[in-house]
């Protein structure tokens, strides 16, 4: 008899980021700076990776990188498990810390790839619709979770793809209902103040923080995050993952990039002056075309904006070699280079004014 793939595969619609060749490529929220546009950095890193045994596994509880994160962040270590990106501990948590069948809380919009992970281990996604603000709404949140007895709240926060904040007291109220919950704090070094729980996680055995060194620390290629939790659920997690998870040449480039606290300040200073710039920009110089309807106030690296065409133009922009990232009436335009801005705003100066 012939082998025939289970519903949860079969069905499944899996995330498909975008390839090909684009001049600019505003859609991945990727940081435009480099670790090693310093050159003094860059030889550190050069340094740690001829250290690198390539015929030797790597260390399994990525010390090198979970210690300088612990000293960046002022978490102890022992709270600290390393993963080759958040993607890998969001797939640990969902498959190692729930029970069979157990229910999953997410909100849309926001990262898909938490319903994702859900599906793929047979979990119950229960999804809740934010408001027509899309600001979350702590009273339905706890609410939904009291009615459907949720077992896992998942959420990003600043929020991916709104770019929207909900704040230090709103997020401590979350942490009052009976389930674990894991607050993916990806953009959180974006913000005008530190809105973090971080501090928390070491302290309550319901809580989970997820941190990428993807976003403002401009490692997107070297697939490195972090899950800082009390030290029962960081034990389980060690437990549960593959136990070279990390390799060892991101271990060495995370270690020299995390023990630069001075130059991680500089870029993500970099980081938000350009977003700033960006969204200024729209406000100010795109305020008279009818095409834009909304530009919600950013606490991230991108701006997302409510477009009255939003397919239309994320196809004629496409067509210019400038790739963002479009759902549905929305438009999300992650900050780049100036150059890569100013591209973008003259681009899109020229699409709207075509349509008039």
């Amino acid at each position: 008899m012939a082998y025939i793939l289970p519903d949860k595969i079969r069905n499944l619609i899996p995330y498909e980021p975008v390839s090909g060749e684009y001049p600019v490529r505003l859609d991945a929220n990727e940081s435009f700076l480099s670790p090693d546009h310093c050159p003094e950095l860059a030889k550190t890193i050069q340094r740690a990776l001829s250290a690198v045994l390539l015929n030797r596994y790597p260390d399994p509880a990525a010390h090198g990188p979970c210690r300088a994160f612990s000293s960046l962040y002022q978490i102890p270590e022992e709270c600290l498990t390393a993963g080759n990106g958040s993607d890998e501990l969001i797939s640990l948590i969902c498959g190692a810390l729930l029970p069979k069948g157990g229910k999953v809380l997410t909100l849309t919009p926001d990262f898909s790839m938490y319903r994702f992970y859900g599906e793929i281990f047979e979990l119950q996604n229960i999804v809740l619709p934010k408001p027509p603000s899309l600001k979350i709404d702590p009273d339905a949140v706890l609410e939904a979770i009291s009615r459907e007895k949720i077992d896992l709240l998942i959420f990003s926060n600043p929020c991916n793809p709104t770019s929207l904040l909900l704040g230090r007291d709103g997020v401590l109220r979350l942490l009052e209902a009976p389930c674990l919950v894991v607050v993916d704090e990806a953009y959180m070094e974006f913000c005008a103040e530190d809105q973090s729980v971080m501090d928390q996680a070491v302290q309550r055995e319901n809580l989970i923080v997820l941190k990428t060194c993807s976003k403002a620390i401009g490692m997107a290629g070297a697939r490195l995050g972090f899950a800082a939790a009390g030290r029962t659920v960081t034990r389980a997690l060690r437990a549960a993952k593959s136990p070279y998870n990390v390799n060892a040449l991101t271990q060495a480039v995370g270690e020299a990039v995390l023990s630069r606290p001075d130059l991680l300040k500089d870029c993500r200073q970099k980081l938000v002056s350009s977003r700033k710039a960006l969204e200024r920009a729209l406000r100010e110089d795109f305020s008279g075309f009818s095409q834009l309807r909304e530009i919600f106030p950013s606490q991230t690296n991108f701006v997302f904006l409510k477009v009255r065409d939003a397919a239309g133009t994320y196809e004629a922009l496409k067509r210019e070699g400038i790739m963002i990232w479009h759902m549905g009436e929305n438009l999300r335009v992650t900050a780049g280079s100036p150059a890569e801005n100013r591209r973008f705003l003259e681009a899109l100066s020229q699409i709207w004014r075509s349509e008039k």
